[in-house]
């Protein structure tokens, strides 16, 4: 039977965002004469992940499914480690591995504290975000506490791991090829040929 509400897909949203800011990074780059292979892989895997995760986590958005009735107090889970499961915990610790990594090649961020405070302010936007979502009966997510501490968690994870690669010559010498320039540079504008 079919439901009276439509439900959008992520991909002709998160496809079209995805290349604009991939050909933002590569101008941002470019602007600063740091475009080199290394950080265009660097923005390339960026786009995907970040893709990724708003593909995951604000998706599936439901055009004119009615709201539950139910409080938005009660979408809410703000007990820690109840009502969960190991594995949901597991997933949202791995889902944000990637962002421990990927932090320090595009903002030089090189302190396990900045990770952690990043790490949770981007999680707690995503469940603000599916909060927003389950009250007004667009969002197939709700708001979870459980989600935002593994989230927490999973960046440091990540930076971890991209501290203990940076140990191999190899994969340092990979990590500052892809390294962002700092955003503090001067913008100089270059001449027209």
């Amino acid at each position: 039977m079919a439901t009276p509400w439509h439900e959008l897909s992520p991909w002709p949203f998160v496809v079209p965002l995805g290349v604009l800011a991939f050909a933002a990074a590569l101008w941002w780059l470019q602007r600063r004469a740091a475009l080199t292979v290394s950080r265009a892989v660097t923005a390339a895997v960026a786009c995907v992940y970040g893709g990724g995760v708003v593909a995951n986590t604000v998706f599936p958005i439901f055009i004119g499914k009615p709201g539950s009735g139910v409080p938005w107090w009660d979408q809410l889970n703000l007990t820690p480690l109840q009502g969960t499961d190991v594995k949901d915990m597991l997933q949202n610790v791995v889902v944000f591995l990637p962002f421990g990594v990927l932090l320090p090649l595009l903002a030089r961020v090189r302190s396990v504290l900045l990770v952690l405070v990043g790490g949770f302010l981007s999680s707690l936007g995503i469940e603000l975000v599916q909060l927003v979502q389950s009250t007004t009966g667009n969002g197939g997510h709700v708001a979870d506490v459980n989600d935002l501490l593994a989230n927490t968690v999973g960046a440091p994870g990540g930076y971890a791991v991209y501290r203990a690669a940076l140990l191999l010559p190899r994969l340092r010498r990979l990590a500052e090829d892809a390294t962002w320039p700092p955003t503090r540079m001067a913008l100089e504008p270059r001449p027209l040929r």
